[in-house]
């Protein structure tokens, strides 16, 4: 095994640089923020000058570091992209000057790796968890492992053939869904309306008892998230552990081919439905914003799954949902009972359906390849710079 690249502390290849800029009234500024996970920039409107407590902001300028110093440990880093050079962002946000023995593009990368935020958080200080912050003089401390710039080069071209792949992956993903509710939306346009609720015997729900937020182990019992329940996916690790002798109504318990719906979400994922598939783990159960539809005889389980994904299905479930909260919606069983979807006969809505998953089904192979690929490409620039891959041998698999 080789040895790896010399360890160094950041503050040898980079420095502290802070531009600052005063906030002038009835000037325009442009607004950003730092992303989780090294994950970039984001841009968040415009701001006048006049309308600020800030006295001065920090400019980004291109190919610089930026960080959030409140809640470091959550790995918000990254380099400055050309289309952020200007933007402004509060003092909250350090910038660093890359010296001349790091490419910019090279620490892109280093910003999105684990390595580095799990050293951050180890320096991160304060008392409250959310209130934790890391001083630009602490992340300058962090060492790394740095390679000569021609090594750095290779590294960031197999890093963003690998990210190439992944986002074709994606968007793969993307197209393949929309083309299944094009298709859906196309084979129904013709076919009679009829209220949900006339093609149900029942919709039940569950309770939401005191749990454990960590998911159930093997003989555990849990209760659902609402996050289990995504449109078409039923997400069985997006549960809680329930307490020791707690007690839920066996109605409630999850089963092999069971309709389920969230009737309390976020504006776009309330109302999302999704089928439990044959091979679900055993000791789920419902909880009071999860429900199970039950479909009538002359309701096929996918068709419902799908017709509640439709465009007038959505419009339906969240013009109906009532709430306050942005994070928070909710939906009556009576506006879900309402609900109008398409009805053709029995054996065309399993073709319809059959069709529909199909599609669906080759979507989601995409989404679980640029999974695979993303922890690949997690691990493989730590190996690449410990050197437990030789960077000839990794240009290989690429």
């Amino acid at each position: 095994m080789s040895d790896g690249y010399p360890l160094r502390p950041l503050g040898e290849v980079m420095r502290l640089e802070i531009q600052r800029t005063p906030m002038k009234p009835a000037t325009t500024y442009r607004l950003a923020g730092v992303l989780n996970a090294g994950q970039g920039i984001v841009a968040k409107g415009e701001l006048d000058g006049g309308e600020t407590e800030y006295a001065a902001m920090n400019v980004l300028r291109v190919d610089q570091v930026v960080m959030r110093k409140l809640t470091a440990w959550e790995g918000p880093i990254t380099v400055v992209p050309a289309e952020f050079d200007g933007f402004v962002v509060s003092n909250e946000f350090p910038t660093f000057t890359l010296g001349p023995e790091l490419m910019p593009d090279w620490m892109r990368h280093v910003c999105r790796s684990p390595r580095l935020w799990a050293e951050m958080k180890n320096r991160v200080s304060g008392t409250v968890q959310r209130r934790k912050r890391l001083n630009p003089e602490q992340l300058l401390q962090i060492q790394l492992p740095i390679p000569p710039r021609e090594v750095q080069a290779r590294i960031v071209e197999m890093l963003d053939a690998v990210d190439d792949q992944i986002a074709a992956l994606d968007e793969e993903a993307e197209a393949l869904d929309s083309v299944s509710m094009a298709v859906a939306e196309d084979l129904l346009s013709n076919e009679p309306i009829v209220a949900l609720g006339t093609m149900l015997d029942d919709i039940r729900g569950g309770k939401s008892p005191q749990a454990d937020k960590r998911p159930p182990g093997a003989g555990e019992l849990g209760v659902l998230k609402v996050s289990a329940i995504t449109p078409f996916r039923f997400l069985p690790e997006e549960s809680k552990t329930l307490l020791p002798g707690t007690s839920m109504p066996e109605s409630a318990l999850v089963q092999p081919g069971d309709v389920l719906i969230t009737r309390a979400n976020t504006p776009l994922r309330v109302g999302a439905v999704a089928r439990v598939p044959a091979d679900v783990r055993n000791g789920l159960y419902l909880a009071d914003k999860t429900l199970r539809l039950v479909p009538s005889p002359k309701l096929d389980p996918d068709f419902l799954v799908v017709v509640m994904a439709l465009k007038s299905s959505r419009t339906h479930i969240t013009s109906s949902a009532t709430g306050t909260s942005a994070s928070m919606f909710n939906v009556s069983q009576d506006r879900i009972r309402e609900t109008p979807i398409p009805l053709p006969d029995l054996d065309r809505q399993r073709e319809i359906s059959s069709v529909v998953l199909s599609v669906r089904a080759n979507a989601h192979a995409a989404r679980a390849e640029a999974a695979r690929l993303r922890s690949t490409r997690s691990g493989l620039l730590a190996s690449l710079l410990d050197r437990t891959i030789e960077i000839e041998s990794a240009e290989l698999g690429v």
